[in-house]
């Protein structure tokens, strides 16, 4: 028993959460505000894992291609697993497909985030400009 006690004292809690890990579901939101979230994860830890199981997992290589072909993010790992859960209607253990993809930031991530972020105050300007020219 004391070496059960011994290594929950020694567990590092960044094992079991991480800051900047995403779990992803296609039940829950839309996958823009996913894409979005993984924005800002970056921009506070220069990197973001993205975490699915089951039929989340195209969601989650969806959102990794939308940051790579936006030129935000790079691949740094990405591992495949399956997971032991119990089934909810049948009460018996089943296997579930499990997807963590790391990315991290692109050299110029910040340099299109502030672009992005202009071209949005912009636009703004253009709505605001409009509507008092119009009353």
């Amino acid at each position: 028993m004391e070496e059960v006690t011994e290594g929950v004292n020694n567990m590092n809690i960044s094992d079991s959460y991480k800051k900047n890990r995403i779990q992803v579901s296609n039940t829950k939101k839309p996958l823009f505000f996913y894409v979005n979230l993984a924005k800002r994860y970056m921009q506070q830890h220069n990197e973001v894992e993205l975490s699915a199981l089951g039929m989340a997992i195209a969601t989650v290589v969806t959102i990794a291609e939308i940051l790579k072909n936006n030129g935000l993010a790079v691949e740094k790992k990405i591992v495949t697993s399956t997971v032991d859960m119990k089934d909810e209607s049948r009460g018996r253990p089943v296997q579930k497909a499990k997807i963590e993809i790391l990315l991290g930031k692109t050299a110029n991530f910040d340099e299109l985030m502030a672009a992005a972020q202009e071209e949005r105050e912009r636009e703004r300007e253009r709505e605001n400009g409009d509507v008092e020219e119009q009353s």
